[in-house]
């Protein structure tokens, strides 16, 4: 009897061992699965919204103990990180409220969240951080506020280059230097298309290239630099920085070609010598310093198409951007100050519809009736005559995003 219940026992402790066993196993099997980055698209976000720094939104996800390492579970999801993407902008004087413009236009199309690096005079601070905390409930994006700063020895000279605090862009690469990649952008942009797709660019660089950005001008019988320019320019018409797409990593280990000696500089070595040589050369300040570089660098740059940079030259005297006729404008750069008088209202509808757009889905959807009908009215005008590439891609990029109702999602 005795020796009958030892082996009962003996078979009780092996089936709840191994009962264990099976149990730890699953427990391991689980958290190895979310590793591989099953998770819910939400429960990620929420994981990169957890980060944070100074100025930084922060948002509450649905994730769930998961998402936070002091929760009560024994077992934590490994959520695999969304992908961020960099955008850079400087403000200077009276540039606020064309900035944030710029930043919402970004914010309501994207779909990767988005990592903001404002660099503005110290006394746009505190309305940047105001502004910017009022859509903190969108958990969609990030923001780090930057002083201007330019090296200590030629700051004055750096700043005084063209329009005050513009050639800070030179330096990105050198200040943002935990930064791979990143989208610069002049403060008078309009993203028409979500940011995900220039982005996207950046897997279409060939090895050698680190940047990206478009012709200054597609027709040369117009354009300035084949004209006018007293230096090197790269190509037959120059290129724009106002938009420009930039492997950091890259450039920061890149030595550059340059005309002023044999030997190959970096990034943060060829700056001031270039400046030095050509000051009394250039007009248009940093781009023209960024034309010199990719003059003697060709193989660096990775040229897109107008449609990605559409300006009012490629309409003030006829339309002169095929890819923009074709598929519409996918980034609008109202330089000229465009978007502030009445020389080009065309460009001056689509940023106020933008100014004026809340971030409610509703609001979104019903922007573009109210916006073609003011289009409609700038037909007197060589760009309004062309109207409907305002809208082509605006109108692709609402009915992409928020084509369904709240209540059919």
């Amino acid at each position: 009897m005795r020796r009958y219940l030892r082996v009962v026992v003996l078979c009780l402790a092996c089936g709840f061992c191994s009962l264990l066993y099976a149990f730890s196993q699953l427990a391991v099997s689980l958290e190895e699965g979310a590793g591989g980055g099953g998770g819910k698209p939400q429960a990620a976000v929420a994981s990169w919204l957890a980060g944070g720094g100074r100025g930084a939104v922060r948002g509450t996800g649905g994730a769930g103990p998961a998402a936070h390492p002091g929760g009560s579970g024994r077992y934590s999801l490994k959520i695999q990180p969304v992908e961020k993407m960099h955008l850079a902008v400087v403000a200077c004087g009276e540039r606020l409220e064309e900035t944030m413009t710029m930043l919402k236009s970004a914010i309501i199309f994207s779909m990767k969240p988005l990592q903001f690096h404002i660099f503005a005079e110290d006394q746009l601070h505190h309305s940047f951080k105001d502004r910017l905390d009022s859509w903190s409930f969108l958990q969609t994006f990030n923001y780090t506020l930057y002083p201007i700063t330019f090296p200590s020895e030629n700051a004055a000279e750096w700043k005084k280059l063209f329009k005050p605090c513009a050639s800070q862009r030179l330096f990105l690469p050198l200040i943002l230097k935990e930064v791979d990649s990143l989208l610069y952008v002049d403060t008078d942009i309009l993203f028409l298309r979500p940011v995900d797709t220039i982005w996207s660019l950046l897997k279409k660089f060939n090895s050698t290239q680190i940047a990206a950005m478009a012709p200054e001008h597609e027709e040369p019988r117009i354009g300035w630099y084949n004209r006018f320019a007293r230096h090197p320019y790269y190509g037959k018409t120059g290129v724009n920085s106002g938009v420009m797409l930039m492997n950091m990593t890259r450039m920061r280990r890149k030595y550059f070609k340059n005309d002023m000696t044999t030997v190959r500089l970096q990034w943060g070595d060829i700056l001031m010598p270039l400046l030095k040589k050509y000051k009394l050369n250039i007009t248009w300040g940093d781009q023209d310093l960024l034309n010199i570089v990719f003059f003697h660098n060709p193989e660096s740059l990775f040229v897109f198409p107008c449609q990605w940079n559409y300006r009012p030259d490629h309409c003030i005297y006829g339309s002169n951007c095929q890819e923009a006729e074709e598929e519409g404008i996918f980034i609008l750069h109202g330089n000229r100050g465009v978007y502030h008088d009445d020389k080009q209202p065309a460009f001056r509808a689509v940023y106020e519809a933008l100014r004026n757009c809340s971030f409610e889905d509703d609001n979104i959807r019903s922007l573009l009736k109210p916006l073609e009908l003011e289009l409609q009215k700038t037909v007197h005008t060589y760009c309004g005559k062309i109207y409907k590439i305002f809208i082509k891609q605006l109108a692709k990029s609402v009915r992409d995003r928020y084509a369904t109702s709240p209540k059919e999602k």
